[in-house]
């Protein structure tokens, strides 16, 4: 019997593709997916600590398997991504009983390591920066296995050079470094071959992308303007031949212009859906974050994006009771939520992160009880604009692309718009996860839509499990 191994994914999308890109190098090495921890061999732990909270889960998973390991000879923990970047030897300290500690620059090394792990012993390598002359830069040059076939991220940027004062982002995945576009292009040319057809350009700050290639052609002496060069980007990613639905996450409302606006409205792969994070709605506090916008300026770019942009659903981020909030702070962000009317939204409480800026004031921590109060009245403006959005909707027959059956109901099905809305409609014929169909939307709650299927308009062309392969 050969070794299995089991990823367990903590985190955002770029976790989740890296996540892909570890599976692969572990399958090019011999070793095959479990779905379940118990019957593995190696257990991978993907970490990510953007939430206070994340710590408690990582130590946590590796309590409960530490019997795990003693229960048969040869089983090994590694703990990759972001956390442990930042912790680095810290991990071994408090639980020593890992084998491989990894940060967010060496995923190209994850076989490496396991089997280094398994001849010499446990291993810890936290890289400083990206592998700038090696294929590793970017997770998309390797291997990969994905669990879904239809749909695929691929990486455009890694790193961020932005500031915000509450994000560790910058700390562990490094400085902002974008792709070169004929290399993104040409992946998700052998994506659609692949019969891929659905893929969301990624990156820490996406509508930054290319700022940093412009900079370098300026430095070898050619006559260009050093601006970003996504909207380019997103044109060409949606004329790829095959190519139905591109989505990108995630923009800065700072770098969001009106040439990705056109972009989005005059390429008709891209999905009429703008992830857009506000964060703060009051000017002080969001010029205590460093995010370069006002309240009032965010809200000018969601009207553009919308005038612009037909059908568009806007969703966001919001945190509450960042240091120094003050309730007329408060307040203001209650206004800029309500009047932008957002589709759907993440709301989190302010975690304060070790190595950034806004875990050191300490003196201007806002008190819990306030925080939670203030987390109830701003998920109220939130939900009604959610639920306003969806029923809006009742009567529309929207394109939804299946994603597999509603686990809580068994007799339907579920799927996404456009616009990402989350569709569960009933279905007496199997359809493959990767079908295209039309869906009356005939209900609407508060994260999810209710349909009746009218017709399949394209069946999946994906093959049931994508080869490894390097892309």
């Amino acid at each position: 019997m050969g070794r299995k191994y089991h990823v367990q994914t903590f985190g955002c999308q770029m976790n989740e593709h890296d996540s892909e890109r570890i599976a692969g190098l572990l399958e090019a090495d011999g070793l095959e997916r479990s779905e379940r921890s118990d019957d593995a061999d190696v257990v991978v732990l993907n970490t990510c600590c953007i939430r206070e909270n994340a710590d408690d889960r990582l130590y946590g998973s590796l309590g409960w398997l530490k019997p795990w390991k003693e229960e048969r000879d040869g089983r090994q923990i590694v703990v990759a991504g972001c956390l442990s970047q930042k912790d680095r030897g810290r991990v071994r300290e408090r639980a020593p009983w890992v084998d491989v500690v990894m940060g967010t620059h060496n995923v190209h090394r994850a076989a490496d390591l396991v089997a280094t792990a398994v001849e010499s012993g446990p291993i810890t390598e936290i890289l400083d920066e990206a592998v700038l002359d090696d294929h590793a830069l970017f997770p998309s040059a390797l291997p990969v296995s994905r669990e879904v076939s239809y749909r695929a991220w691929v990486t455009i940027q890694i790193g961020c050079d932005n500031t915000c004062a509450y994000c560790i982002v910058p700390a562990v995945r490094g400085r902002e470094y974008s792709r070169a576009p004929e290399d993104v292009v040409a992946e998700v040319r052998r994506l659609a071959e692949s019969g891929v057809t659905e893929v969301t350009l990624l990156g820490q700050n996406v509508n930054s992308y290319g700022r940093d290639l412009a900079m370098a052609e300026r430095r070898a002496g050619a006559d260009v303007r050093t601006r970003p060069r996504f909207a380019s980007l997103l044109r060409d990613a949606a004329a790829v031949e095959g190519i139905r639905r591109v989505r990108f996450t995630s923009p800065h409302p700072k770098d969001m212009n009106d040439e990705a606006l056109n972009a989005m409205a005059t390429s008709p792969a891209v999905c009429e859906h703008l992830h857009f994070p506000l964060q703060s709605g009051s000017d002080r506090v969001l010029a205590a974050m460093h995010r370069g916008y006002t309240g009032s300026r965010y809200l000018e770019r969601v009207a553009a994006a919308r005038a612009t942009v037909a059908d568009l659903a806007v969703t966001t981020d919001v945190i509450v009771g960042f240091p120094g909030e003050t309730e007329a702070d408060f307040c203001e962000s209650l206004e800029i939520v309500a009047e932008a009317g957002f589709d759907a939204a993440y709301l989190f409480v302010f975690s304060p992160r070790d190595g950034t800026e806004a875990a050191r004031m300490i003196d201007r921590f806002v008190d819990a009880g306030a925080v939670a109060d203030r987390f109830t009245r701003m998920k109220a403006v939130l939900d009604r604009s959610a639920v306003q959005r969806h029923a809006a909707r009742v009567g529309r027959t929207e394109e939804i692309v299946v994603e597999g059956r509603n686990e809580r109901r068994p007799g339907q099905l579920s799927g996404r718009t456009r616009q990402n809305k989350l569709v569960h409609f009933e279905c007496d014929e199997p359809l493959r996860p990767g079908t295209y169909a039309m869906v009356e939307i005939v209900s609407a709650a508060r994260f999810h839509l209710g349909g009746r299927l009218r017709e399949v308009t394209a069946e999946p062309s994906h093959r049931r499990r994508l080869d490894v392969a390097a892309c």
